[in-house]
């Protein structure tokens, strides 16, 4: 195995399906077990998930009648919500699981605690870090990048919706270039879309690998962690 512990960082609008919000329980089965094929392999995982399914931060005080900092807390709190859906369907198939909150909340999940989410790690448990950060202003792409820093992992894998990062948006444009390697400083430099430019430069900070993939293609994430790149970009 080239990677022996990994974060997956998938969007909550990924779980929404084809109503575009929400979660589509078909999808939380497919993750589910594409996460079991990364267990049964010895692989080390941990997940962080978006809220966009259920409400952006961004979007919820755009009128100015929510104040951003309120809005991104509601955010962060779907975030929640997402992770106990995954935690539940990880449970469901078998697997150990563990819900760490950035916001305390004691009934549904552990307050995050770095050392405990490394030996959960260590034990053979899928930890789902959830709300973020803890902070608003900050997206669920840095707080990916903050958490597999913060673990150790040896790669952080963005699982979307598209196979890749481009040098235009694929769906407006039909001369989309696909970048199959990209170096950190030209994500930051040229404004190229793979994360939010605070989660490239704590990449980079950090040598942390960002790879982009299809979460829609079945297998990826254990081919990816076995060293096979061609279906996705990495930014290293």
């Amino acid at each position: 195995m080239a990677n022996k512990r990994v974060l997956v960082k998938f969007s909550g609008e990924a779980l929404a399906g084809k109503d575009g919000y929400g979660i589509d329980t078909s999808i939380l089965k497919y993750i589910a077990q594409e996460i079991k094929e990364l267990v049964q392999s010895n692989i080390e995982v941990a997940i962080v998930v978006g809220g966009g399914n259920i409400i952006r931060g961004v979007s919820a005080a755009k009128d100015g009648i929510i104040k951003r900092t309120s809005g991104d807390y509601m955010g962060m709190l779907a975030t929640v919500i997402n992770g106990v859906a995954i935690q539940e369907a990880l449970e469901y198939i078998g697997l150990e699981a563990r819900l760490q909150s950035a916001i305390e909340m004691h009934q549904i999940g552990e307050s995050f605690i770095v050392r405990r989410a490394r030996r959960h790690l260590e034990k053979g448990r899928v930890v789902i870090f959830a709300a973020g950060t803890g902070n608003p202003y900050f997206t669920t792409d840095t707080a990916a990048t903050l958490r597999a820093s913060e673990i150790e992992a040896d790669i952080l894998i963005k699982a979307t919706k598209v196979d890749g990062v481009y040098n235009k948006d694929p769906n407006k444009f039909d001369d989309a270039v696909k970048l199959s390697e990209i170096s950190y400083d030209r994500a930051l430099g040229e404004h190229i879309k793979v994360m939010d430019d605070t989660a490239i430069a704590l990449a980079k900070e950090n040598k942390l690998p960002i790879i982009v993939c299809n979460m829609f293609e079945k297998g990826n994430l254990l081919s990816i962690i076995n060293g096979d790149y061609s279906l996705c970009s990495i930014v290293k």
